[in-house]
């Protein structure tokens, strides 16, 4: 199954419209090293988010994203996009080791990933899970994505 262009259940109440950035598209703006705020994606046309979306996540075109964005962020009102460290050897790319803030964020809904569970699941999903679980996140997709995920 594809990841660069999946959006899952629990994104479902943003995802008809993109007025939120799902989070294949998060997961590509990481990989590319761009922070895009949402002032920036709602700058965006309706079309260019589909774009966004569908954008391929191979490497070469995860360069191409990155150029694509800075030329098209360059003049809008809240400046460019700010480019960050490119994504590499995070937690959510790690298959091994469930990470820390993932097992508190679990803890506190009364839930646990074992293991051979975030072994299981593919990129994207890990990606989701590590991103709904930050310190100060109101974990409200959290457990949707649990119970998608299998867990």
């Amino acid at each position: 199954m594809s990841l660069h262009n999946r959006c899952f259940a629990f994104e479902a109440d943003f995802v008809d419209d993109l007025r939120c950035l799902p989070m294949a598209v998060r997961r590509k703006l990481d990989l590319a090293g761009v922070k895009l705020p949402l002032s920036h994606w709602h700058a965006l046309t309706a079309d260019e988010r589909a774009e966004l979306l569908a954008w391929p996540d191979h490497p070469g075109a995860i360069d191409e994203l990155r150029l694509w964005l800075q030329r098209r962020t360059a003049g809008l009102a809240d400046g460019p996009a700010r480019g960050i460290d490119p994504a590499a050897g995070l937690d959510w790319q790690q298959r091994e080791t469930v990470p820390e803030r993932l097992r508190t964020a679990c803890a506190q809904l009364g839930a646990l990933v074992e293991p051979r569970q975030w072994q299981s699941l593919d990129e994207l999903q890990r990606f989701a899970l590590v991103k709904l679980s930050h310190p100060g996140h109101e974990h409200r997709n959290l457990p949707r994505a649990l119970k998608e995920f299998g867990l």
